[in-house]
């Protein structure tokens, strides 16, 4: 059963006016079990907004994205769309962190055209990823991408007890340690940055296959998904980033995100 969700419109505002977002939609969520179902309910509601035929949709993957696929109500068929894949898969060991899984329940939910990128999401060595992203099987989604209408993110936590690089295993305790090093609090797309939003991690990006933080800026819509306390430090980050410019949270996590940043 779908309880009636209570929106916050005060702070959303508040939120849009401080980090200059196109919308911000912050809910009451009274249990922390219920935290990712009613995100998801919310997030699916806001991409329904921007379906519309001829579209492509960029999506990455996460606990917050598989729900909001989860949610995703659409009830008539729209013509021509497009899903494209924003970065290389993450094992599939774990449904929610596998990029094609998440690919493919949008492709089904949607009637869609799906993308793929056949490739790992971390690769070993710089020419490795180089070589890669040369392929055809790659360049081709990454041009899907930096034509895509909007885009579908989670707000990814760097400590190692939320982190889902490490919690999948696919990145080991040592390397996350050396991103926080240097400042990092969070990743979008694994771009990972400071608390101010400037852009960290840079030996890491280069061997990952995915979007560069240029191409995700040319997105027009980009929806961030992500609450609890967990996740404060990591929105903040986003947001001074701009990495994201609509933001799906709850009431706890965004009175504290404002309070954080009091100018």
């Amino acid at each position: 059963i779908n309880r009636p969700i209570h929106g916050n419109p005060v702070l959303s505002q508040k939120l849009v006016e401080r980090f200059h977002l196109k919308d911000a939609r912050i809910i009451d969520v009274e249990e922390t079990k219920n935290l990712l179902p009613k995100l998801g309910q919310v997030a699916g509601k806001e991409l329904e907004k921007h379906i519309k035929p001829g579209k492509i949709i960029a999506t990455a993957w996460g606990t917050a994205i598989s729900a909001t696929v989860e949610q995703l109500n659409i009830s008539s068929h729209i013509s021509d769309l497009k899903v494209v894949q924003l970065l290389g898969a993450l094992g599939a060991r774990v449904k929610e962190y596998d990029a094609h899984a998440i690919v493919r329940r949008l492709e089904e939910k949607l009637d869609a055209e799906g993308i793929y990128f056949h490739a790992p999401f971390l690769v070993d060595d710089e020419h490795t990823a180089k070589t890669l992203l040369e392929t055809k099987s790659i360049a081709e989604p990454m041009n899907i991408c930096k034509k895509a209408d909007v885009a579908i993110l989670g707000i990814g936590s760097i400590d190692l007890a939320h982190c889902s690089y490490y919690l999948s295993g696919y990145v080991s305790g040592k390397e996350i340690r050396s991103i926080q090093k240097e400042g990092a609090v969070g990743d979008v797309c694994s771009i990972f940055y400071d608390l101010k939003g400037e852009i960290k991690a840079k030996d890491f990006r280069k061997r990952t296959i995915g979007v560069s933080p240029e191409v995700l800026f040319k997105i027009p819509i980009r929806i961030g998904i992500a609450g609890g306390l967990e996740k404060v430090d990591p929105i903040i980050g986003a947001l001074n980033a701009k990495l994201i410019n609509i933001l799906i949270s709850d009431t706890e996590t965004a009175n504290l995100v404002l309070e954080r940043t009091r100018r």
